[in-house]
C-alpha cells in the first residue's frame, strides 16, 4: 500500500478536481489509501486557501466569481521565504534533541530539513506535523500531546495538553505566529493560547519562526512576551529598524537569505 504524504495528497485532489468537477471524500480516502478525516482535513486546508469549496460528502471548485488571481511570484516569494527560514532554523538543530514543533505552515516546513538528524525527541500537537515526521527515514520519536481539537488552529489544545507537556522537559520550541509587536512579542489572532506558553515553559530555547511581513502585525491576543523567547528566525525582508528593537528586547535575531 503506497500511501502518500500530505502534499502529494493535496494536489492529487486539485487535479482530480479539475478533471471530474467535483470530489466525493469517499472516492478520495479510497484513493489515497487514508481516512475520511484525513481527506476531510485536506479538503478544508485547500478551502482555506481558496482553492476549491467544500460541500457535503466531498468538494467542488470555487465559483468563479469567488476567485482572486494571486501572482505566481507572491505565491514563490512565500515558499522561498517559509523554507529559508526552515532551512535557518534546522541548523540550530543537533542529532538527539528534544524538541516541540508547534501547529502551523512555517513550522511544517522544518519537518523536511530533519531527515539527516538523529535520535531526534519530537513533540507535537498537529497531525500535520505528526504525519510528516512518521514519514521521515530517519525515524524521530514521536511525541503526542493529546488534548482537545481546536478546528481554528488545526491542532490539539486544553488542559489535558498542558499536563503532557510538563510531564517533560525539551532543548527547544519552535512556534510560529500570526504577528509579532516589536513591543510584546508575539501575537494570535486564536483565543486558545495558553498551550504555547506551556511549551515555552518546558523549553530551555524558545525559537520564534515568522515571515518578516508579519512583523509589526499588532492582533489583540498577546501569545509570547519577549522575555520568554531567546530567538527569532525570519527573512532578508526584515527592516533594520525593526530588527534593532526586537534586538534591544534581548531576543537574538536570524535573517535567513532567500
Amino acid at each position: 500500500m503506497n500511501k502518500r504524504n500530505t502534499q502529494q495528497r493535496r494536489r492529487l485532489i486539485l487535479d482530480r478536481l479539475s478533471a471530474d468537477g467535483e470530489v466525493s471524500v469517499e472516492a478520495l480516502a479510497a484513493e489515497n489509501h487514508t481516512s475520511g478525516v484525513t481527506i476531510r482535513k485536506d479538503l478544508a486546508a485547500l478551502e482555506a486557501s481558496g482553492l476549491l469549496l467544500r460541500k457535503y460528502g466531498g468538494a467542488v471548485p470555487l465559483p468563479k466569481e469567488l476567485v482572486v488571481d494571486i501572482p505566481p511570484e507572491a505565491n514563490e516569494r512565500l515558499s522561498k521565504r517559509k523554507l529559508a527560514i526552515a532551512k535557518a532554523a534546522a541548523g540550530l538543530i543537533r542529532d538527539h534533541y528534544r524538541i516541540i514543533i508547534d501547529a502551523g505552515q512555517t513550522t511544517t516546513a522544518l519537518l523536511p530539513e530533519l531527515a539527516h538528524k538523529q535520535g531526534l525527541v519530537v513533540m507535537t500537537n498537529s497531525l500535520d506535523v505528526a504525519n510528516a515526521l512518521r514519514e521521515l527515514e530517519n525515524e524521530p520519536t514521536l511525541l503526542m500531546t493529546g488534548g482537545t481539537w481546536d478546528t481554528q488552529s488545526e491542532a490539539f489544545q486544553g488542559q489535558l495538553a498542558e499536563e503532557v507537556l510538563r510531564s517533560y522537559d525539551f532543548d527547544q520550541l519552535f512556534i510560529g505566529a500570526d504577528g509579532i509587536d516589536p513591543k510584546r512579542g508575539t501575537t494570535t489572532y486564536n483565543e486558545l493560547y495558553s498551550l504555547s506558553r506551556v511549551m515555552a515553559e518546558v523549553s530551555r530555547e524558545v525559537i520564534v519562526l515568522v515571515e518578516s511581513e508579519k512583523i509589526g502585525r499588532k492582533i489583540h491576543n498577546s501569545e509570547l512576551v519577549w522575555k520568554d523567547i531567546d530567538l527569532l528566525v525570519t527573512d532578508e525582508g526584515l527592516s533594520a529598524d525593526l530588527k534593532h528593537e526586537i534586538q534591544a528586547q534581548g531576543v537574538k535575531v536570524v535573517c535567513a537569505k532567500t
